[in-house]
């Protein structure tokens, strides 16, 4: 079949080299082209699409560099696996809260083709700085991807940053000075810690249930504090995985506006759950600090959150906090992130990252013993509690033993008296085999008894 094989040229946009090797991609994936299959040879392709010889040997080239063919010395060109090869079995980390691979070869060609397209700007994209709230098209494409939390929004209350990191830094740094407090979950974001630790802020751990932050317990602060801000997951919180319901979410929001204190709501998770109540900044927009980043949406390789600040005085003070410590967002990555939302290619990466995640959540339902861990099934982590006669620094090192990284309780307190469990991230491995053998470690680590692991005696 492949020796016949003619891409589909008619829909094709920008080099016909770049053209083919995307046929390739989408055949591959779709099943048109077999992995292990011989393609025409480069003369033959040339003739049946009437292309140059030189057009032909560009784009299997170009396929190469990506991984889809190989060619073989006096026999042709074949194609490759759709899928990497399965990497050999040694250390697993699951301390990384990663997003997972998935397995679109034509996505995957789609992206680096759409980033490749940025070329057309010419060199003003490459050598100008640009203002540091974003330009007007990042700022726009900001909007279009929060459309469906924030509906409506306005450009001008959009501001691009480095990061959700680089926007929590900004919010805090201009809501609180050295020795101020600010509240946040009991078990929260090491960043949010890393970045108090570094103003010199103090943070109050709130209490928590399986809802998220416990009402009474912000009420409490509120009344023995003078608290400058909350700051919270709301949605498929991490460490818990906990999705605050809508009832939790106005409980907040209340005490909020009964004392005065701003939000600032990290939605790093938002748009993965298929269904998930509207955000602290729907139902507080004058006082909520709205962070949407990419990281676990798209790809942490951009560093490019959007930042929705509740008016116009706060968001410009937000952005001279930016300029002062990063200058701006790199016009690059989002130019590339404005591509990808403008397109529907970052939608696209969003929904398949949420297929992997929750087949790989159905592996960690199989596979670990009911009642352990907590999860959502559109995210990928689990928040394991462990059993009686465990403690979480012995349940870290037998698992580091056998080649597997967790990330223990104290990581993420921000009170005394930590709980026995880790987090365990699904998304850092690149095959679901990986994750397979590495949560059936973790049963049977889980089965056991601790094993003496210190050399003191």
């Amino acid at each position: 079949m492949s020796d016949d094989w003619r891409p589909d040229l008619t829909r094709a946009k920008g080099p016909v080299y770049l053209a083919v090797a995307d046929a390739i991609a989408a055949d591959l994936g779709s099943g048109r082209l077999a992995p292990g299959a011989r393609l025409p040879p480069q003369r033959t392709l040339a003739q049946r699409l009437g292309i140059d010889f030189t057009t032909v040997s560009r784009a299997y080239a170009e396929a190469r560099r990506r991984g889809l063919v190989e060619g073989r010395v006096g026999q042709g060109t074949y194609v490759r696996s759709a899928q990497p090869p399965a990497p050999p079995a040694g250390p697993v980390d699951l301390s990384m809260n990663l997003p997972p691979h998935f397995e679109d070869a034509a996505l995957t060609a789609r992206l680096w083709r759409e980033a490749g397209e940025l070329q057309a700007a010419g060199l003003d994209l490459l050598l100008r700085y640009q203002e540091a709230g974003g330009a007007l098209a990042d700022r726009e494409a900001g909007a279009l991807w929060l459309k469906d939390r924030l509906p409506g929004l306005d450009p001008d209350r959009v501001t691009v940053c480095p990061g959700a990191q680089g926007a929590l830094l900004a919010v805090i740094g201009t809501l609180a000075a050295p020795g101020d407090v600010i509240c946040a979950e009991a078990l929260t974001y090491p960043g949010l810690k890393a970045l108090a630790a570094q103003l010199r802020v103090t943070i109050v751990g709130l209490a928590m249930d399986a809802d998220g932050v416990l009402p009474e317990a912000f009420e409490a602060a509120c009344r023995d504090h003078p608290v400058k801000a909350l700051c919270c997951t709301p949605t498929v919180q991490n460490p818990t995985t906990a999705t605050m319901s809508l009832a939790r979410r106005a409980a907040l929001v209340a005490i909020a506006r009964a004392h005065a204190v701003p939000i600032v709501e990290d939605d790093a998770y938002g748009l993965l759950p298929q269904e998930s109540p509207p955000p602290l900044a729907a139902l507080a927009p004058e006082l909520t600090f709205h962070i949407a980043g990419l990281a676990k949406h798209v790809s942490p390789a951009l560093r490019i959150a959007y930042l929705v600040a509740p008016d116009s005085r706060s968001g410009s003070r937000v952005r001279a906090a930016i300029r002062a410590t990063a200058a701006m967002a790199s016009p690059l990555t989002a130019a590339i992130a404005t591509r990808w939302i403008i397109g529907g290619a970052a939608h696209q990466v969003r929904d398949a990252i949420r297929a992997q995640a929750r087949a790989r959540q159905r592996l960690a339902t199989r596979l670990l013993p009911a009642g352990s861990f907590a999860a959502h099934p559109d995210g990928f982590h689990l928040w394991l509690t462990l059993p009686a006669g465990w403690t979480r620094g012995e349940f870290a090192i037998q698992l580091r033993a056998s080649g597997m990284g967790v990330v223990v309780s104290d990581a993420f307190a921000t009170v005394p008296g930590p709980p026995e469990a880790v987090r365990v991230g699904l998304g850092g491995p690149a095959s679901r085999a990986q994750i397979e053998r590495a949560l059936s470690a973790i049963a049977d680590t889980l089965d056991g008894a601790p094993v003496m692991t210190s050399a003191a005696v």
